[in-house]
């Protein structure tokens, strides 16, 4: 029997490097040829047939709030978790673990972009190696020192991680799309239980323990207006 798929779409951040635009849109309402980016991750997730997504909010939170409440009026998958605090990427995480229960979890950050599907992701973590607790999305990047560089082996397994560094050593970036279930969740709540930023506190601790699933289609972290620039330039 297959396991049911649950998603939390993170959704919460400030968008301060897309200032003005952001002033008055959050980002995950960012729109890319008329699609919002987190429009773009929903139709994503109903494709593979998603049972639940968990939506945190928090900056300019009443725009989402409204957005979802037109948009997916009568969608009853969609549910939403405000942040009175930002929590990180891992503290909204560990704060909502009773949300997945016995699912495969895919944790996504709504503020990158691709036309790429999740099917192929989701049938490679069913058939990752066994010691690998996660798969990690990856793409090619043109901007290394913006990304987090993955280091893997000649089996697609993660090696090294480099946050964001001023010399990365290659180009394959963290797409900060994630696939896990339950065994991820007891090794995190046993480690780290109180942790913030996901890739600055717990991806270090995953080497050798994160299998990861390489896209050749275009992909985008939107955190800049060139960047920005260059998603909308692409077509689909």
């Amino acid at each position: 029997m297959n396991k049911p798929i649950r998603s939390l779409l993170l959704a919460a951040g400030l968008g301060t490097r897309l200032r003005p635009l952001t002033l008055e849109v959050p980002k995950c309402l960012v729109e890319i040829n008329k699609e919002p980016l987190l429009e773009n991750w929903i139709n994503k997730l109903e494709a593979i047939d998603v049972e639940k997504i968990l939506i945190n909010t928090h900056y300019l939170s009443e725009k989402v709030d409204a957005f979802l409440s037109i948009k997916y009026k009568n969608n009853k998958k969609i549910q939403k978790i405000y942040e009175d605090q930002l929590l990180g990427t891992a503290g909204t995480l560990l704060a909502n673990r009773d949300f997945f229960n016995d699912a495969i979890c895919i944790m996504i950050h709504a503020d990158n972009f691709t036309y790429m599907g999740l099917k192929d992701l989701i049938k490679a973590h069913n058939k990752r190696p066994k010691n690998c607790l996660m798969t990690m999305l990856t793409f090619k990047t043109n901007d290394p020192k913006s990304c987090g560089i993955v280091e893997v082996d000649n089996k697609g397994i993660l090696i090294n991680f480099h946050e964001k560094i001023d010399n990365p050593p290659g180009e394959m970036a963290n797409g900060a799309v994630y696939v896990f279930d339950n065994q991820f969740l007891d090794w995190l709540f046993k480690n780290h239980p109180k942790a913030k930023d996901f890739s600055r506190e717990i991806l270090p601790f995953l080497h050798g323990k994160i299998y990861t699933y390489h896209t050749k289609m275009p992909y985008f972290d939107i955190g800049t207006p060139q960047k920005l620039k260059e998603a909308r330039s692409l077509k689909k």
